[in-house]
C-alpha cells in the first residue's frame, strides 16, 4: 500500500465500505452474538447453542442478525460435527475494544506517585490519566517522562503500582513493534525517521518518529528508548545485577533525555548513545533506522 497520506479508506474495491462495516455492529443483538462467541468454551459454536447463549427465542430473527455478521465479523464453519460459527479477526477486534473500554468507558483516575525521580530536576514523579492517555510527569518542573495511550480497561482491578507497571510494559511493547517495523495499531509497515525539531513527550529535541505507511499511526521517543530490549544493553545491566525488564523506563535517564545521544553524522545518520551505570559505560552506535552498528564497553 502507498504512503498513508495518499491512501483512502474507500480505495479497496473488494472491501466493505467503512460506514457499512460499522453499521453492521450498531445493534445490541449483534454485539451480544460476538460476545457469546468470544466467551464460548469451544468454537465453532452451533446455531442453537449460540442462540441460547444470546437468549433470543425467535430463531428467524436471530438468524437475520447472525447473517449480517457472517463474512465480515463471523465465519461459518463446516466440519464433521456439522455447521458452526466462529469469530473472524475483525470480530475479535470489536470484542477486545469493548473489553478494553475504548468504546464506552471514560474513567477518572487521580494522579499518583510513581517510582523514580525527575531526570531533569530530581523532583517527584507522578502518573496522570486523561482521555485514555497516561503521562508520567514531574510535579516540580512539569517535565514529561512519556505520554502514551492506555485503554481504560487497563485500569480495572489494578492498584496504582500495578497500573504503572502495566504502562511501562505497554510502552516497551509499542516501541519494540514500531522499531521492528510493525505498526502496533494495524500491523502495517512502520518506518523510523529522525528529527531535531518539534515536540515530543520525551527528550529535548532529537527524537525518533515511527510512522506507519498504512494507517498513519505515529509514535515518537528518544533514540535511547529503542535500546531497552537490545541484548547488549540487557547484558550490561545484568552484569550489575539489574533486571532491565522490570526497571521502569522513566527511571533511566538515557531513555527520557536525549543528551545521552550524540549525533556523529546526519548524512547518513550515525548516532552514539552512552549508558552509564555505577562507573561503567556502554557506548552503542546506531544508524538512521536505529539498527545497532557497534557496541563498546568502557
Amino acid at each position: 500500500m502507498s504512503d498513508a497520506s495518499e491512501t483512502s479508506l474507500q480505495e479497496c474495491e473488494e472491501c466493505v465500505a467503512p460506514a457499512e462495516a460499522f453499521s453492521l455492529i450498531a445493534n445490541e443483538t449483534r454485539l451480544s452474538i460476538l460476545e457469546a462467541l468470544w466467551q464460548a468454551d469451544a468454537r465453532p459454536v452451533r446455531f442453537s447453542e449460540l442462540r441460547s447463549a444470546v437468549g433470543m427465542r425467535d430463531s428467524a430473527q436471530f438468524n437475520y442478525h447472525l447473517s449480517k455478521l457472517t463474512d465480515q465479523y463471523v465465519v461459518k464453519v463446516e466440519n464433521g460435527d456439522g455447521t458452526g460459527y466462529d469469530l473472524r479477526h475483525a470480530g475479535e477486534k470489536v470484542v477486545r475494544a469493548i473489553i478494553s473500554g475504548s468504546f464506552n468507558e471514560h474513567p477518572r483516575l487521580d494522579p499518583f506517585t510513581v517510582e523514580g525521580s525527575c531526570a531533569w530536576c530530581d523532583g517527584t514523579l507522578e502518573a496522570r490519566y486523561d482521555d485514555e492517555m497516561l503521562t508520567v510527569v514531574c510535579r516540580d518542573c512539569d517535565r514529561q517522562h512519556g505520554s502514551y495511550s492506555f485503554p481504560p480497561g487497563g485500569l480495572n482491578d489494578r492498584t496504582d503500582d500495578e497500573i504503572a507497571r502495566a504502562f511501562d510494559q505497554r510502552v516497551r511493547h509499542l516501541h519494540c513493534l514500531a522499531a521492528d517495523g510493525v505498526c502496533p495499531e494495524c500491523s502495517g509497515r512502520m518506518v523510523t525517521e529522525l528529527a531535531e525539531e518539534g515536540n515530543c513527550c520525551l527528550g529535548d529535541g532529537l527524537r525518533a518518529d515511527h510512522v506507519c505507511q498504512q494507517c498513519g499511526h505515529t509514535l515518537c521517543s528518544t533514540v535511547g528508548l529503542s535500546l531497552l530490549d537490545k541484548s547488549p544493553v540487557v547484558a550490561f545491566y545484568a552484569d550489575h545485577d539489574v533486571d532491565l525488564s522490570s526497571t521502569p523506563y522513566w527511571t533511566l535517564s538515557w531513555c527520557v533525555r536525549d543528551d545521552h545521544t550524540e549525533v556523529v553524522s546526519r548524512d547518513p545518520w550515525r548516532l552514539t548513545v552512552t549508558i552509564d551505570h555505577e562507573g561503567d559505560s556502554l557506548r552503542v552506535e546506531l544508524d538512521g533506522s536505529l539498527g545497532i552498528l557497534s557496541v563498546d564497553r568502557v
